[in-house]
């Protein structure tokens, strides 16, 4: 049972995409053939929900209507209007990338896998899902709605989240591309997975392939894909501090290059064993910016999650008392007013914090 021979995968196929084709949602990026705008799409859409990625596209695209004009905007100016959406990094590359594509290759995006495949922040899913949907490549994409959907289909055994069974979904899913249509199979196979195929409540009933799969027929939906089981995530304590002077407000930008690179934040740091809160944001603040500050009360306390850590924020209200700002290697400070804020790129936890100053 389940998509053994070639007359079954010709029959998984057609029906696939008449499915995809009769029911598609209505997105914004299925409209354009313009690859830039499929680009900006799947680059948001990595990690992100479609209901989330909407309003930011259409603000992307009216700041940024093309390759060339997001190539030539300012790094701050492109992290702004992310701003919110998270994994930065996204931003920072995509904005390398554009800015090669115009220097490099006369403007114009690769149109086959390899050399797209170099950009910088164009790893194997971007580079299959762009090359299959814009120009029409018979490239497989592989991303967790689709190994959700595979692994009930064939039965896979393999964990979803192993890295070592990567190799065993990518030849699946290969196997199955209809090379005549690769970009419609690519966004029906998603689309099937996020819609029908769902994670705990499968809607079987829905499903326009069921007849194909091997764990509806085994009576297997709940137990595929198997996952490997994740670790306890890390949690962090920090204090950070709001420093007034003369009626402005301390912030510094983090390196361009890790977590949240080039966004701007509240001056601080890890919390030692044993040391106080208070104590440890008026050491920060002089280990990091040179100023020694008076520390007052505790503005809030903010939690926050990331993918593979969690922090806990202690903010508290600081006067400034001495000093002159010293940075150590790429670090910025500026001194803003505090309606100036909103000008900058912050992460979520500062924001968190805006409207309590």
């Amino acid at each position: 049972m389940g998509l053994i021979d070639q007359p079954d995968i010709a029959a998984f196929r057609a029906a696939l995409i008449a499915w995809y084709r009769r029911t598609a949602r209505s997105l914004p990026w299925r409209e354009s053939a313009d690859p830039y705008h499929i680009w900006v799409s799947e680059v948001m859409l990595q990690q992100t929900q479609v209901t989330t990625v909407l309003p930011y596209y259409a603000r992307f695209l009216a700041q940024f209507p093309t390759l060339e004009a997001l190539a030539a905007a300012p790094q701050q100016k492109v992290l702004k209007c992310w701003e919110g959406l998270g994994y930065y990094a996204r931003a920072r590359n995509f904005h390398k990338a554009a800015q090669m594509v115009m220097a490099r290759l006369e403007g114009k995006i690769p149109d086959n896998y390899t050399e797209f495949r170099e950009l910088p922040g164009v790893g194997d899913y971007i580079a299959a899902a762009v090359q299959s949907i814009a120009f029409g490549r018979p490239c497989a994409v592989v991303d967790g709605n689709v190994k959700r959907v595979l692994a009930r289909l064939l039965e896979l055994e393999a964990p979803a989240n192993a890295a070592a069974a990567l190799k065993i979904y990518q030849q699946a899913a290969g196997r199955l591309l209809d090379p005549r249509s690769p970009g419609d199979y690519n966004q029906a196979i998603m689309e099937l997975g996020a819609l029908v195929c769902r994670p705990l409540q499968p809607q079987c009933g829905e499903c326009p392939v069921q007849h194909h799969c091997g764990a509806f027929a085994a009576g297997r939906q709940q137990e595929l894909p198997r996952r490997m089981p994740r670790k306890a995530l890390p949690r962090h304590h920090l204090a950070v501090g709001v420093i007034r002077r003369e009626g402005r407000i301390l912030i510094t930008r983090r390196p361009e290059n890790g977590l949240l690179g080039g966004l701007w934040e509240f001056p601080g740091g890890l919390i030692q064993p044993g040391e106080a809160p208070a104590d440890a944001c008026r050491r920060n603040i002089l280990e990091t910016v040179n100023l020694q500050v008076d520390v007052g009360r505790l503005i809030t306390r903010v939690d926050h999650a990331f993918t593979h850590f969690k922090i806990a924020v202690e903010v508290f209200q600081c006067d400034y008392r001495s000093g002159d700002l010293a940075l150590s290697g790429p670090v910025k400070a500026h001194w803003v007013a505090r309606e100036a804020l909103e000008s900058y790129p912050f992460p979520k936890v500062n924001h968190k914090i805006f409207p309590l100053i």
